[in-house]
């Protein structure tokens, strides 16, 4: 089963979860993880590799944040990095998170990422999305033809 770390700024990361768990009874190794204002980077990073390794149970994890190039965004893609299977996942909402609940078990990250972008679309997007849109930046000495 994927792994979920839903990370947004505020409460609304512990709020999405509450609800979810509230409506379809506990999640399993699915974790919050809040980003308060005045919170470090640095912070953040451990609170979602903490929640990266505490969700995580070999079939991938996917990062699930609000808003595309803010903090969450930034560190949790940073952590997904080190990782294989992780998938980074912006303008999530309720409903969108409810929808793609079942999916956790059956789904690899890759057709996870690629299914919940489709339904969430235009809002909804992920690193590997943005990264097809701005490909690497390469220097000019470094390129080999």
């Amino acid at each position: 089963m994927l792994g979920w770390v839903i990370t947004c700024h505020d409460d609304r990361a512990e709020a999405l979860l509450e609800r979810l768990q509230k409506r379809h009874g506990p999640q399993a190794q699915c974790r919050a993880v809040n980003f308060w204002c005045g919170l470090s980077a640095n912070m953040l990073s451990r609170m979602l590799c903490d929640a990266l390794h505490e969700t995580n149970s070999g079939d991938g994890v996917i990062f699930l944040t609000d808003t595309t190039g803010a903090t969450p965004w930034r560190v949790a893609s940073l952590q997904s990095h080190k990782h294989p299977q992780c998938e980074v996942i912006s303008g999530i909402s309720y409903s969108l998170l409810e929808e793609m609940l079942p999916w956790r078990k059956s789904m690899s990250s890759e057709a996870f990422r690629e299914r919940i972008v489709t339904l969430g679309a235009p809002e909804t997007t992920s690193l590997w999305h943005q990264q097809q849109k701005h490909p690497p930046f390469v220097l000019l000495h470094d390129r080999h033809e």
